[in-house]
């Protein structure tokens, strides 16, 4: 039998109340441990919703330090040429709240920011968000409200950064999953070309 959790009083009957520590860890502006985080941080992960509710949750990666800090509560992501779907950014549109996870390779804990984001298609600053040669398409800039440490448990329990349990191998090339998922009208092989040594040269035009 199914039992679900239907109120706010049942959600923490079953996990019970943060403790002081955990409580109390939000602030509302950078302390200079979290600017150093983001100097060393190459990826983040953005979550967005729409009006209707809808989510989106979109992942960012840069040379470290790729994400801007422009005073104690506001940050800037670059955006680079990607797919064109745009739909967190859509979502922004609609709904400026966002919520964002950076992550630096091998550590266990992660720094997470929310606030209200914008977005922005120049500015001075983008000459500072240059890489390879490349400007931003834009950036969003995120006016901070939250921001603290999330703990290790998740990447403990997962051993994400134990390279003896990563099994890239267990599903198909990226070129196959999309031919047979996506069944788009090029050939495996054009697929395997696109998705080839190639692809890396074409990651900022």
């Amino acid at each position: 039998m199914t039992v679900e959790i239907t109120t706010h009083e049942e959600l923490r009957e079953l996990l019970g109340t943060p403790g002081p520590r955990a409580a109390a860890k939000e602030r509302t502006r950078l302390h200079e441990r979290d600017r150093q985080w983001l100097a060393a941080s190459p990826f983040c992960l953005v979550a967005t919703a729409g009006t209707d509710g809808t989510c989106d949750v979109s992942p960012k990666g840069d040379p470290p330090g790729f994400t801007l800090v422009l005073d104690d509560t506001t940050v800037a992501i670059p955006e680079r040429p990607g797919n064109k779907r745009a739909d967190g950014y859509r979502n922004i549109l609609d709904n400026p709240h966002v919520g964002l996870l950076f992550l630096i390779p091998g550590r266990t804990d992660t720094l997470r920011i929310n606030g209200r984001a914008r977005l922005v298609r120049d500015a001075p600053f983008f000459d500072d968000m240059v890489v390879k040669g490349h400007r931003p398409v834009l950036a969003v800039v995120v006016e901070i409200e939250q921001v603290f440490y999330h703990c290790a448990k998740a990447f403990l329990r997962s051993e994400l950064w134990r390279p003896e349990t990563w099994a890239p191998d267990a599903l198909p090339t990226r070129a196959r999953l999309v031919k047979e998922v996506e069944a788009p009208a090029e050939s495996l092989e054009d697929l395997e070309r696109h998705y080839g040594p190639e692809y890396v040269k074409k990651i900022y035009v």
